[in-house]
This record gives structure tokens, sequence and C-alpha cells, in this order.
């Protein structure tokens, strides 16, 4: 589920959630070793939690599938300030821009290390059910941005337009995923906005 997050207290992460984060990060990775040593079709989810030293049932309290545990598969909220403010038709004006500042809270935020984050692109290229499994989840993740765009233009439900709007949001995510992966994963993945942004520029340009 994508939801609305609001802004982090100040207070440190407890330690219960330092260890289900640890506990998270474990099985992924157990998954990732198991996949590149075996092959996705080959890896189970027993095989993983022997790997971890925990039961199914606390795999299942994490991801719903081995798909998902390799993905690292997690819940990812936006800002409830960066909503608000994408609701309110800001923070430019320009819809182009303002989903891009939208997709920037979402680069600089990740549920997951970026390391990891490689990792994964890495194993989809090369797994197609990742890449399928990887495609629904982005769609899975519009709704809420659909949600906003309806707020912002002032209508009840969204229709065409603002589920393309919510797709613009995810294009511009994934495509500068996209360039930092091919880039050498050496700048944070925002650093490519600028560059998705004129892509799509040059895309739509009507000269």
């Amino acid at each position: 589920m994508h939801d609305i997050r609001e802004p982090a207290p100040s207070t440190p992460i407890g330690l219960r959630e330092r260890k289900k984060a640890a506990r998270r990060e474990a099985l992924v990775a157990a998954s990732h070793d198991l996949v590149c040593e075996l092959g996705l079709d080959a890896v189970t989810v027993e095989m993983i939690c022997d790997r971890v030293g925990v039961s199914q049932r606390t795999f299942f309290n994490y991801f719903d599938s081995k798909v998902d545990a390799v993905l690292g598969i997690t819940p990812w909220s936006i800002d409830s300030g960066a909503a608000e403010c994408f609701a309110d038709a800001g923070p430019t004006g320009n819809l182009l821009l303002d989903c891009a500042a939208l997709a920037s809270g979402e680069l600089t935020d990740f549920p997951m290390d970026l390391d990891r984050m490689g990792q994964i692109m890495r194993l989809v290229q090369h797994e197609p059910r990742l890449l399928v499994r990887q495609m629904a989840w982005f769609e899975e993740q519009c709704g809420v941005f659909e949600r906003l765009a309806a707020r912002r233009n002032g209508v009840g439900e969204a229709g065409p337009a603002e589920k393309s709007t919510a797709m613009v949001v995810m294009l511009i995510v994934r495509s500068a995923l996209t360039h930092w992966d091919s880039a050498g994963r050496t700048e944070p993945p925002v650093t490519y906005l600028p560059v998705v942004v004129a892509e799509l520029r040059g895309l739509l340009a009507t000269d």
C-alpha cells in the first residue's frame, strides 16, 4: 500500500522497529543470494527461511511471496507536506514540474538501501517474472497519486486525466532510477530528475 505519511518524528526509531527492518533486509538479502546461486524458479520460501533462521510464518509477516521478497516490496508512503502541496497546485503550478517535485520525494526517501535497489534492478533484468511483478506493483502505487490529482483538479473521482497524471509521476520515478542504474549508481537517483523532465518535454514538444 502506498499511503500519505506524516512528517517523521524527531525521536529515534525504536528497538522493535530496527529489529523488524533488519529482519526484512535479511530476508531480502537471502533471497538475492539464493536467486544468484540457483535461479528464481529453484528458490523456495523454505530455502529463504532456512538461510535466515526464521519460520515461514515469520516470512509471510513480511512478504506475500518469494518474488515480493526478491523485489523487496514493502509499504511506501508519501510525505504529507509534499502531497498537500501538489493537491494545492504547487509547488510551481506547472503540472510536469509539480509531478517531478512529487517524484523527488519518492526518490529521496526510499524504503530500502540504494545498493539493495541496484541489486534488485540487476535481478529484474535477468528474470522476466520479476519485471512483471514489479510493473504490477508500480501500477498499484498509482492510486494515491490519482487521488491527489483529483484533489488538484477539483474533481471527486479520478478520471482519465488524473490517471495519466499519476502515471507520469511513476514514469518519472522509474526513468530517474533507470538513468541512475545506467550511470553506475554513483550519484543519488534524484540527481537525474532534470534529465528526465527534459526528456519528457522533448517527447511532448509540438514544435
